[in-house]
């Protein structure tokens, strides 16, 4: 009873305590590994089965550790018996190992073979695996493995508990301390082996070199321990740095959600993307580049159709400052003039005022009406569909089709009126511009460098043309170039004004009180060449 209060006890308890468990880390990862082997519902049990045994195993050692401290003496202790060489002084020379090194050598055998099979397993089996549905292994062998797996390591453990401990009741505590953390933490351990299979082939390669240093010296060459450690040391650090790195690509990844990412996968198979990859590796490959199978027509249509569903109507609608629209108390002749100016197939009906719009009339029966009866009627005025801006283009598609309308308003939170849109806009959003005999392309390439841009262009027709991401913002309060310049100088730029993104320049052509009116794009390469022609 003594012995409970003495302090050295204690605190030898608690350093065993702490090496064992660092002890039992490799043993616990290759316990796991093991684990896997067999099918889900049975890995806990195989675990919890072969922990358990494998402590009894350890106590039972310790029970007899004086003897295992005498194994360092040779079976056969007279070298000079077998200097001839014959079967029976072969014998003799077997006979000089100590029992020590008999286990050393056999485990350290095993931990070979174990390792070199899993790794064969793992790296040149994987070819079928795909070709075969995965076969389990059985329970027992699995569980047996496991406890001559931790008889191996188990040899360290004791040889450290009798080193460190005086008290064999102290050593079975620590160790059954320790084998209990193991057996709580084994299937946390087994979940993070498993997603981390890089991890799982660097600790094969740690098991290896282990058995390896085991057998020679079990045959009497001693290899320098901080040699190994360093070894296992450089390569963890290698392995953290990389799972490290893995960790930021895969945050930076998760970034776009599962349909930006097939999207984006399919572009770059049409060739309607740049890699994303260094540019010093995009200069190498210039020359080495396949050609492009399909058309920039067809690229972007197949782009249109795959951003449609993360696209809003705001990013395609005919915005508030230009929808044409036909306030019904103007006069005749006014509503004619509009008419002409404007030739449109549908207006929207206001009663004074933008925000107070009545319905949706067709422009041959305003015509006809003008004529027979000098005013719009009622029943000319059919009912207006009004949707949110934060309507997918998606959903407006099954409006338009439950519906049939052919002209939406598009609204704000406040009901407010934030533009219009019709079907033409939708197919336009797949297919590229089809502009009214009043409209012009927004678009007007001048070279493959440089091209006039109307301000109220759409930013994914923007990004189509240019071949770049990163303009559009679902977020912001902007969808058209104009926006995004406004937004980006915080104020109405002036003509002149230049703003540098994604390797092009932009650049205000034209202004006026209110807004951008037009746009020069030209690529930052295409400057930098010509500035250096001319002070040349």
């Amino acid at each position: 009873m003594g012995s409970l209060v003495d302090p050295s006890v204690w605190i030898s308890l608690v350093i065993l305590l702490l090496l064992e468990v660092i002890l039992g880390i490799d043993n616990l990862i290759f316990i796991a590994i093991l684990a896997n082997k067999l099918p889900p519902k049975q890995r806990s049990k195989a675990r919890v089965v072969g922990l358990s045994l494998a402590l009894v195993m350890r106590i039972g050692l310790l029970s007899i550790m004086t003897w295992l401290i005498t194994l360092t003496d040779p079976i056969y202790a007279d070298p000079n018996e077998y200097a001839t060489f014959s079967f029976n002084n072969v014998l003799k020379f077997f006979g000089s190992f100590s029992y020590r090194d008999i286990i050393m050598i056999l485990g350290g055998f095993f931990l070979i073979q174990k390792a070199t099979r899993e790794l064969h397993e793992r790296i040149e089996g994987e070819v079928d695996f795909n070709n075969r549905s995965k076969s389990y292994a059985k329970f027992w062998p699995i569980v047996a493995q496991i406890i001559v797996l931790d008889a191996v390591f188990s040899f360290d453990a004791v040889i450290t508990a009798t080193s460190i401990a005086d008290y064999l009741w102290v050593m079975i505590l620590a160790v059954t301390i320790s084998m209990g953390m193991m057996i709580f933490a084994a299937k946390a351990l087994t979940i993070f082996v498993h997603k981390h299979p890089t991890i799982v082939v660097l600790c094969l390669s740690f098991l290896l070199m282990i058995g390896l240093t085991l057998v020679v010296e079990g045959f009497g060459f001693e290899i320098p321990k901080g040699y190994i450690y360093a070894a296992i040391g450089f390569s963890l650090f290698i392995e953290i740095m990389n799972q490290w790195i893995n960790r930021k690509q895969e945050n930076v990844y998760n970034q776009y959600s599962r349909r930006e990412r097939t999207a984006n996968m399919v572009l770059r198979m049409l060739g309607n993307q740049p890699d994303e990859s260094d540019e010093e590796d995009s200069e190498e490959k210039k020359d080495e580049e396949e050609p492009i199978l399909f058309g920039e027509d067809e690229r972007n249509m197949v782009s249109g159709v795959l951003t449609l569903g993360e696209r809003t109507i705001r990013s395609i609608m005919t915005p508030r400052n230009e929808i044409s629209w036909i306030n019904q108390h103007d006069s005749k002749e006014k509503l004619l003039e509009s008419l002409e100016e404007n030739p449109h197939n549908q207006f929207p009906i206001c009663d004074g005022a933008l925000d107070n719009v009545k319905g949706v009339a067709r422009s041959k029966d305003i015509v006809m009406d003008l004529i027979e009866f000098g005013e719009i009627q009622e029943r000319s005025i059919k009912p207006v569909i009004f949707s949110h801006r934060s309507t997918s283009v998606l959903k407006m598609m099954d409006i338009f089709r439950d519906s049939k309308a052919h002209l939406v308003v598009v609204t704000d939170d406040f009901g407010g009126v934030q533009g219009v849109i019709t079907l033409l806009d939708v197919f336009e959003a797949i297919a590229g511009e089809f502009p009214d005999e009043d409209e012009g392309l927004s678009v007007e390439k001048i070279s493959d460098d440089e091209w006039n841009i109307d301000a109220g262009c759409d930013l994914l027709l923007v990004e189509q043309t240019l071949n770049i991401r990163g303009l559009v913002d679902e977020d912001g309060d902007y969808s058209s170039l104009g926006g995004l310049m406004v937004d980006q100088f915080d104020s109405l730029p002036e003509k002149g004004d230049s703003l540098d993104i994604e390797g092009f320049r932009f650049i205000v052509m034209d202004v006026d009180d209110k807004r951008i009116l037009m746009v020069n794009v030209k690529r930052l390469e295409e400057i930098a060449e010509h500035s250096e022609e001319h002070n040349d």
